[in-house]
């Protein structure tokens, strides 16, 4: 199966038949060279608008954490394969959860097609959730202090959304600890 193969899958997907009615593509960034494997919640209101994974205030503190610009996070080595391919809505704080069956369905299809993937960062709760599954840890934050488990295969990380700002605060040691590393392993795989 290829990758365009199944993006029209999706798009004729019932269940996503509001977005594709609308003319809003699945929006997530793939190749099959891709080295790095991006796995977050959904698209915010203004991803969706554009149409480019990350394309907001979330994506600049991605791509600062990350150690790298946006010619290298928008290149083929970088891949982006969100919870869910579409903007849920918004909820009373922050956004809607990604709807399941996105990563179910679609997610493995997809992984099958990026052979080369040596680190995958995964970014927030329901990603963790769902590919670490009794792995993880009774909490993000302890999920995330506890990321040296994980490898090498994966490098679990709090969402970098303007709303984990207290969060941050409350964990020094993220920026101090967790993300030199994760700086470090991204540069020693895109080298």
């Amino acid at each position: 199966m290829t990758f365009d193969k199944i993006i029209e899958e999706i798009k004729n997907d019932p269940r996503n038949e509001e977005y594709t009615k609308r003319a809003i593509d699945p929006i997530f960034q793939v190749d099959k060279d891709a080295k790095v494997l991006l796995i977050g919640q959904a698209p915010g209101r203004v991803v969706e608008e554009t149409g480019i994974s990350f394309n907001d205030k979330s994506g600049d503190k991605l791509r600062y954490w990350m150690g790298i610009d946006r010619d290298i996070f928008y290149s083929k080595e970088i891949a982006i394969l969100p919870m869910d391919f579409y903007y849920p809505g918004k909820a009373k704080q922050g956004d809607l959860p990604p709807r399941k069956f996105i990563a179910e369905d679609y997610h493995q299809k997809i992984l099958d097609q990026m052979p080369n993937i040596k680190l995958t960062i995964l970014i927030g709760a329901y990603s963790q959730k769902y590919y670490l599954g009794k792995k993880r840890k009774k909490n993000l934050t302890q999920t995330v202090k506890n990321y040296k488990e994980y490898l090498p295969e994966y490098f679990p990380i709090v969402h970098p959304s303007p709303l984990n700002i207290g969060w941050l605060k409350k964990n020094p040691w993220f920026e101090e600890d967790n993300l030199p590393d994760l700086q470090k392993r991204i540069e020693q795989i895109l080298s």
